[in-house]
């Protein structure tokens, strides 16, 4: 009885079943890393559907014993909700399109022209994202207060106007990467500088443009201590809302209802994304250091 040889694997069968075995990894990876990331959320949207004796339960409730849909309805009725998410609305849009178009014009300059002390500024304006914003807050604040802008809008539109560093640094990443012969070109047809960026830069940076409105909305939407800050409770924003408005009268949390405004709170900064995020993942990929 002679023993049959098994045919030997082809380079290319080892070479499908690797790359499915890299691909298996990856995936099994990947998938990982993004529970890990919706963990909380999911976390917040099951604590927004529990009592507060389950929230308050020793060991912990992961589910509830009931869902309590009703919560959100009343987290939503408890206050001016839309009056809240209006007011926040208005910042965000002001600020993200004063900073995003602020901040372009800026790196344009870092990019494209040339000045003595161009790289020492460039420094010092990245040295300028390490401050926490808690170091500049209260000096903010009484500049502000001398002005008369306490209880106004303007500081957004003041803090719009000045450009935001990490904004600055991706759109002279993105312009410093385009050919010098558009310019050049278009100083030959006799455009200036301004026209230049108006008509030639600006439009072909959308995928920048897009990131950073992204990015300046989130900022805005999400910042808690400026509004609570700066403005009254009539014109004050949705995150200052949730977080100091559902309470007992013994100004103990109602964390059940805070969970559940939360989730609708962080709602229109999922929409938005998903609307931009063709044009964020290109802005964040086309601007590689240089």
């Amino acid at each position: 009885m002679t023993a049959t040889s098994l045919p030997a694997k082809s380079p290319a069968s080892t070479t499908r079943v690797r790359i499915r075995v890299n691909r298996l990894v990856l995936y099994t990876a990947l998938v990982s890393i993004t529970g890990l990331f919706l963990g909380p959320v999911g976390w917040l949207v099951l604590s927004g559907l529990k009592t507060p004796a389950e929230l308050a339960a020793s060991p912990v409730h992961w589910l509830p014993e009931n869902f309590q849909w009703h919560n959100f309805a009343d987290a939503f009725n408890l206050i001016d909700f839309l009056g809240y998410a209006r007011n926040s609305l208005i910042i965000a849009l002001i600020y993200a399109t004063l900073v995003t178009l602020s901040s372009a014009w800026v790196g344009f300059g870092f990019a494209r022209l040339d000045a003595p002390g161009k790289k020492p500024l460039f420094g010092i304006l990245l040295g300028s994202m390490m401050l926490p914003q808690l170091i500049t807050l209260l000096p903010t604040y009484l500049i502000f207060a001398k002005l008369g802008m306490v209880d106004t809008y303007w500081p957004w539109v003041l803090w719009g106007l000045a450009a935001a560093p990490y904004l600055v640094f991706l759109f002279r990443q993105f312009f410093a990467g385009l050919p010098r012969e558009l310019e050049e070109a278009a100083i030959v047809d006799g455009c200036g500088y301004a026209t230049i960026f108006w008509r030639i830069f600006l439009p072909q940076s959308w995928p920048v443009l897009s990131a950073s409105f992204v990015i300046a909305f989130t900022w805005s939407w999400g910042d808690y201590i400026a509004p609570q800050l700066l403005l009254s409770t009539d014109k004050s924003t949705l995150a200052v809302a949730v977080m100091s408005t559902y309470v007992t009268s013994a100004g103990t949390p109602v964390a059940n209802l805070q969970a559940a405004a939360s989730v609708m709170y962080v709602v229109p900064i999922l929409l938005i994304f998903l609307i931009a995020q063709r044009g964020f993942v290109a802005g964040m990929s086309t601007t590689g250091l240089k």
